[in-house]
């Protein structure tokens, strides 16, 4: 089962004076909410995740729904041999999280695994789901800590465009 999760740091802030109900969606995506993410498999009871204290944990959960989609562009869905891939990229280092689905079933890498470690596997319509719960629990909980944030115009139009499945 997957397992996805995130910490917000201490040592990266938000700047008292942001407005969030007005953030755009650049600032959504890279100067706001910064912290640690994880992938997890709870069944063999591994995981993916940075320590690096400045990911834009919101950007993560974004990027993370629109891999999905990506990975199921190809018109026979779970029955293609030929593999689909996508990346997703940390824009503060050369790290990356590979997206790699056939038939099914996704695997994702990193580029910081230990060479002999094999990737995690997830059946594409498990990453999907979960990928949209966090998002949307993500959201709820950033929401709790800034209330003005539930009105700004760019999470609506993301919630809508990744709805729970």
């Amino acid at each position: 089962m997957l397992d996805i999760g995130y910490a917000l740091s201490n040592r990266f802030p938000d700047p008292p004076q942001t407005d969030y109900r007005r953030a755009d969606v650049h600032s959504l995506r890279h100067d706001l909410f910064c912290g640690d993410v994880y992938l997890a498999d709870t069944e063999t009871d591994r995981e993916l995740s940075t320590a690096w204290g400045w990911v834009p944990v919101l950007d993560f959960a974004w990027a993370l729904c629109d891999i999905t989609e990506q990975l199921d562009r190809d018109p026979a869905g779970s029955r293609a041999a030929r593999p689909q891939y996508a990346e997703l990229d940390f824009t503060e280092s050369t790290d990356r999280m590979l997206f790699e689905r056939r038939f099914g079933w996704v695997d994702i890498e990193a580029d910081w695994m230990p060479g002999d470690e094999p990737p995690l596997t997830f059946s594409h319509s498990e990453l999907r789901r979960e990928a949209r719960d966090f998002l949307h629990d993500l959201i709820a909980d950033l929401t709790d800590m800034h209330e003005d944030l539930a009105e700004n115009p760019a999470i609506w139009t993301l919630q809508a465009r990744f709805p729970r499945v």
